[in-house]
């Protein structure tokens, strides 16, 4: 690949629109860093540019319902700008917060949704979650690194060390569990053993 195609140069456009005035947790870097990383990851091992698009738009409808934009709103603007595959990868990386019946889900219900619906989901999400916690695992190993006080970091998650360690853990299992055996995924064993060692 030699650059990003217009469609992929839209969808950072789309993206910086929708995390506008968002930062990193915990830090003050532009939110859109994160899905400008998750798509390097995914380019850097020559995924397609319907799945670089999802990468950068996976957190749009989980983290962009306000100010006048709700769900099906965001729905319904990425399939007319970026077309259905791109928002089924989407919605199969995107934690619901409530479930088919409207009753609203706690953090751990959440996570255990979105485990279980990546089991329906495409080997394109697949290696859009792959990518996500890849480029997640990456930061706060980064982070990890340059503090001395390694609490600083791990404060920023509800969940502190062992619930942040525990989800990635639970990530690579499920994605192996499928039998997604993208090469993406010995990246991100290296990485959970390197936080599990830091």
């Amino acid at each position: 690949m030699t650059g990003y195609s217009d469609r992929i140069n839209h969808a950072f456009a789309f993206a910086a629109k929708h995390h506008d005035r968002q930062v990193r947790k915990g830090t003050r870097l532009p939110y859109l860093t994160h899905p400008a990383n998750v798509a390097l990851i995914l380019t850097r091992y020559g995924r397609d540019d319907e799945t670089v698009i999802a990468g950068i738009l996976h957190d749009v409808i989980e983290d962009c319902v306000r100010e006048g934009w709700t769900r099906e709103m965001l729905e319904e603007r990425i399939a007319a700008k970026f077309g259905a595959e791109v928002l089924d990868t989407v919605l199969a990386v995107t934690k619901r917060r409530v479930d088919d019946e409207g009753m609203e889900f706690s953090r751990d219900e959440a996570r255990a949704d979105y485990l279980e619906r990546l089991g329906a989901a495409s080997e394109s999400a697949w290696w859009v979650c792959a990518a996500d916690k890849v480029h997640n695992a990456g930061s706060i190993l980064a982070d990890l690194r340059r503090t001395i006080d390694a609490d600083t970091v791990w404060g920023r998650f509800s969940g502190g060390r062992d619930g942040t360690l525990q989800w990635f853990r639970s990530v690579r299992d499920r994605l192996h569990a499928l039998g997604f055996a993208g090469p993406i995924m010995q990246e991100l064993v290296a990485l959970v053993a390197d936080l599990e060692a830091a």
